[in-house]
This record gives C-alpha cells, structure tokens and sequence, in this order.
C-alpha cells in the first residue's frame, strides 16, 4: 500500500517521520474549512478530517491520511488567526486557563474513509502584555490553530498538557499508527 498525506503542513510530515513513515505522495485537499452555525469544535474538527478525506482522490493501492487541528475554549472555535490582532485576542482569551486542542485524523482506502479524534487539554499560563507582544512578534502564530505552537516558542507558556502532545502539535502519533495499520499500511516492516 503506498501512504499518501493529504496535508500541506511541514509539522505532519515531521510527524509522520518520528514513525518512520515518508509518504509516497502529499496531496492537500482543498475545501471550505468554515465552521457551519453553532457547530461544536469537536463536531467541526471532524468534519474537516472526513471531508479534506472524501476530497482526496484515491487510488485502489493507496491509503490516504488527512487531519485537522482545532483549539476550543469552551464551545468557541479558535482557527488560524487572519491576522496579529485575531492572534492577539486568541492568546488573552487563553492566558491563564484551560483549553481543548482537538485534531481529527481521517484515513481513506477505497473502502471508505474512517476517523477518530483525540482531545488533549492544555494549561496556558497567564501572560504579560510583554509576552504577548513578544510572541506576536515572532510570527510564530501565522498558521497555527489558535494562534500559537506547542513545539516553537510558546511552549514558554505551556505549564502542563493533559493527552497527546503530538496531537496538538499535528497528528496523534499513537491513534494515527492504529489507524493506518488497521487500513492495511505496513508499519513495521
């Protein structure tokens, strides 16, 4: 079975290296990634997961793997900030508490496509005007749900994580093993 990625983030395929996995092909699916109404984040990540899966072509060898990465704090879905100032508002709104950061990992065979979510909850601790403006800073918040990576500089702010560290990074490593091996890819030669 050849593995294909349907996601352009260099963070995945850093991932999927840790299990020694180099896909064969890396398509990114395009869609509307719009949250419909009053979806929940752990509904909406989902359904992101399923449908970048279902807009990925599928070949009668392949298994392709997509995901999505939320951040919730409560029922309000924090995405990618368009800009400084959305990023900004979504590290105040995080200082000091708890938030949820949900990725969905979907995998397409031609038998269909399957799904399964992980939920990891994440301490922010309370940060200074400084701090915020320091990391604002660094652009390390463009593209990044929520507005900050685990894995860059903000992990200064991160005190403890309760779940899947990859999973906020990207791509559950544990979950997105099973998944794979039970679609039929080879891991462990």
């Amino acid at each position: 079975m050849r593995l294909v990625l349907g996601s352009g983030s260099p963070r995945r395929l850093e991932l999927l290296a840790q299990l020694g996995l180099t896909p064969d092909d890396v398509r990114a699916p395009d869609i509307n990634e719009d949250p419909i109404g009053a979806e929940k984040p752990r509904d909406y990540v989902r359904r992101m997961a399923r449908q970048k899966a279902e807009a990925s072509a599928c070949a009668a060898d392949e298994v392709v793997l997509c995901a999505d990465t939320t951040v919730a704090v409560g029922r309000r879905i924090l995405g990618k900030p368009a800009d400084a100032a959305e990023a900004e508002a979504f590290l105040r709104l995080m200082s000091g508490r708890r938030h949820k950061v949900i990725t969905a990992i979907s995998v397409k065979t031609p038998n269909g496509v399957r799904v399964k979510d992980v939920v990891t909850d994440v301490k922010m601790k309370r940060l200074s005007d400084a701090e915020i403006g320091g990391y604002i800073a660094t652009d390390d918040w463009r593209g990044k749900a929520g507005g900050y990576a685990i894995q860059g500089p903000a992990s200064a702010f991160i005190p403890w994580v309760a779940g899947s560290y990859s999973a906020v990074v990207g791509l559950p490593l544990a979950e997105t093993a099973n998944l794979l091996q039970s679609s039929g890819l080879e891991i462990w030669k």
